[in-house]
């Protein structure tokens, strides 16, 4: 569960899109971020745009300014964005034990990221119901009416999905 907890934190939201970041791939599979850059590109007919693309300039220094451990990687070229389908992929290429048992893990993580947003979806339906519903049948009671209010956005504002990455 907690490496779970630990590449969830690695998911980030770009062009709309949940992706995890190369060099922190890399990381994971314990090999340099050459070595999977250099057999992704050996592979490249593998990955299509929906799959993998290249952060932009400004994409990048959005992402570095958000998130710490990025403010010191100065690179030569500018990063890849693998979307979960490209991160399945890597499994192909990069054929150790480690990236096997890595991928297992990523791809668990994906699952339970959009179970999640399904819930959490659900969940925040059944509260407009219950608000809906609410107003209905105590509209003649301000007090009530304002204290129900209260209650329910305390429950939205918990549910809401924690923004993961940033919006690019």
């Amino acid at each position: 569960m907690e490496y779970l907890i630990q590449v969830k934190n690695l998911i980030y939201d770009i062009r709309g899109l949940k992706v995890m970041i190369d060099s922190e791939l890399a990381e994971l599979y314990e090999i340099d971020v050459k070595v999977l850059n250099k057999a992704v590109k050996r592979n490249i007919e593998r990955f299509p745009t929906d799959f993998m693309f290249q952060l932009t300039k400004e994409e990048w220094n959005l992402l570095r300014a958000q998130i710490p451990t990025f403010r010191d990687d100065s690179r030569k070229y500018l990063p890849y964005a693998f979307t979960e389908q490209g991160v399945a992929m890597l499994s192909g290429v990069l054929r150790s034990k480690k990236a096997i048992e890595v991928n297992i893990n990523i791809m668990r993580t994906f699952v339970n990221l959009r179970q999640w947003a399904l819930d959490s979806k659900e969940f925040g339906q059944r509260l407009l119901d219950l608000e809906q519903y609410f107003i209905e049948h105590c509209k003649d009671n301000e007090k009530d009416v304002k204290r129900i209010y209260e209650a329910l956005d305390l429950l939205m504002d918990r549910t809401k999905p924690s923004k993961i990455g940033f919006k690019g």
